[in-house]
């Protein structure tokens, strides 16, 4: 019945409304029933039809189209063929602001499939042309997704220039929430990525505020980010009060009772309850790229302190010892207690013979050179006191 709505030839200003209500019923149908060819091919014959709308009409229906096809799971490659098929259309036709959407949304794809390079340089190209033509909430989205494919990169100077020029071309204009909440959620993760957890924690805040008021799916994702700064500032034990607040308890699942169990083990200090965390909760922080990096970082600085509080009492322990005491794997510990060892954390050596390790005293610091340091720093500041004073009487 729709298809043949759409197959009927006039052009009359009611035939095309009915027309439009058609296209959105059948998109909304085939998402149900999870047709994802059946929409793209959908796309290809309503061209004829695209040349009897207004080009606002045309942009409209081709976006709502391609993510109704977002909808469906497993659908990214079939995403990316529809999507550079239709930039070689709007190509064709010279519909130059439908062309340059689709091709910011090829470029989120491209990144979301880790064809990092493409979508880069399909990024750098749309950049200059974008700002020729000054579409700052255009621009916002373009730089917003620079910025997310310089840091998936590890290029953190990049991401952060690009993140800066999004802030000022935000600026300038309104932002919807969402976006704002976007570019609140990338400058926690990025200030979080330079250790600076305080002000990371604020923006996920803000970032947590925005999408919780939209309902936004994105929110528990930024109050699970909040958790991981208080753990990573050492306050592991106001994670329970965040979760058991108003706003915390309508996100209650999987990611927050993950943060739990990280912060209830930072708390107690035990690398057994860290890695049985770990390993329960594998989905929501090992597949995490952003948790796994900082809680790999915790983890190596639990390991060191309790490595430290270990062999303190020791002049000479035995490796063997030592791992069984922290209950892991001799050689993994043979390797941090080197690792530390030559990172000075404290000093000692490893006697591989006989399976031992060393510990010596901290050498008491010589104050004989610093005090000579200073002596010469103040004579060089007596000899330019004195040419500058002759300086005067010559003159």
């Amino acid at each position: 019945m729709l298809y043949r709505l759409l197959e009927n030839p006039s052009a009359a200003p009611e035939a095309l409304r009915i027309k439009e209500q058609a296209i959105s019923n059948l998109t909304e149908l085939l998402t149900q029933e999870k047709k994802a060819e059946d929409l793209r091919s959908l796309l290809t014959q309503l061209r004829p039809f695209f040349s009897l709308i207004p080009k606002a009409k045309t942009a409209k229906i081709v976006r709502g189209i391609i993510d109704a096809v977002a909808k469906i799971p497993g659908t990214s490659d079939l995403q990316i063929s529809l999507c550079k098929e239709m930039v070689e259309w709007t190509r064709a036709e010279k519909r130059t602001f439908l062309r340059q959407r689709v091709e910011a949304r090829l470029a989120a794809l491209l990144m979301e499939n880790k064809e990092y390079s493409e979508a880069l340089t399909l990024l750098s190209s749309l950049i200059k042309e974008v700002r020729r033509l000054d579409d700052k909430l255009l621009l916002v989205d373009i730089d917003l997704l620079e910025s997310k494919l310089h840091f998936s990169l590890r290029n953190l100077p990049k991401a952060k220039a690009a993140l800066t020029a999004a802030r000022t071309a935000a600026n300038a204009i309104y932002v919807p929430p969402a976006q704002q909440g976007t570019i609140d959620l990338q400058s926690g993760i990025l200030h979080a990525e330079e250790k600076d957890y305080k002000t990371a924690y604020s923006y996920f805040f803000e970032a947590f505020e925005a999408f919780n008021a939209l309902e936004d799916p994105r929110a528990v994702f930024s109050l699970k980010y909040m958790l991981l700064c208080k753990i990573m500032v050492s306050q592991a034990d106001d994670v329970s009060g965040i979760i058991s607040s108003k706003a915390g308890l309508q996100y209650v699942g999987p990611d927050l009772d993950a943060m739990k169990a990280v912060a209830d083990a930072h708390s107690k200090r035990s690398l057994k309850f860290f890695e049985t965390a770990l390993r329960d909760y594998r989905a929501q922080l090992e597949e995490d790229p952003i948790v796994h990096r900082h809680l790999s970082s915790l983890y190596d600085t639990l390991l060191e302190q309790n490595l430290c509080r270990l062999i303190e009492p020791y002049s000479r322990v035995e490796i063997a010892h030592v791992a069984e005491m922290i209950e892991l794997p001799v050689d993994h510990v043979e390797k941090k207690l080197s690792q530390m060892i030559l990172d000075k954390k404290f000093a000692g050596t490893l006697d591989q013979g006989a399976g031992c390790l060393v510990i010596f005293d901290d050498p008491k610091p010589d104050a004989i050179f610093p005090a000579t340091l200073e002596t010469i720093a103040n004579i060089g500041k007596v000899v330019d006191s004195l040419y500058v004073r002759s300086a005067r009487i010559m003159a």
